[in-house]
């Protein structure tokens, strides 16, 4: 699944297009080293597909790659990151 990102400013954007549909998570950047994941939204077409996952788990892996801290307002990322401790180096509670 190929993850797009866009970022304008303090705004950011993951984003996929599948099956013609599109999921998309947005952040707010807080500070070169702080995200907030505030939104998730996977259209109901794509419900169980792995969409939602696959977003989080970019975020996790770019938050890595970028030495930065999420904080998940989200509360799809939320739900995620307390499912997946070990991610627990990337999360600002």
């Amino acid at each position: 699944m190929e993850i797009l990102h866009e970022e304008t400013g303090s705004h950011g954007r993951y984003s996929t297009v599948v099956e013609g549909h599109t999921g998309e998570m947005t952040y707010s950047r807080t500070s070169p080293q702080l995200i907030i994941v505030d939104h998730t939204l996977v259209p109901d077409a794509l419900r169980g597909k792995g969409v939602g996952q696959a977003l989080a788990k970019h975020a996790i892996e770019e938050a890595r790659k970028g030495g930065w801290k999420i904080i998940p307002l989200c509360p799809f990322m939320k739900a995620q990151t307390m499912r997946h401790p070990e991610w627990q180096d990337v999360i600002q509670a």
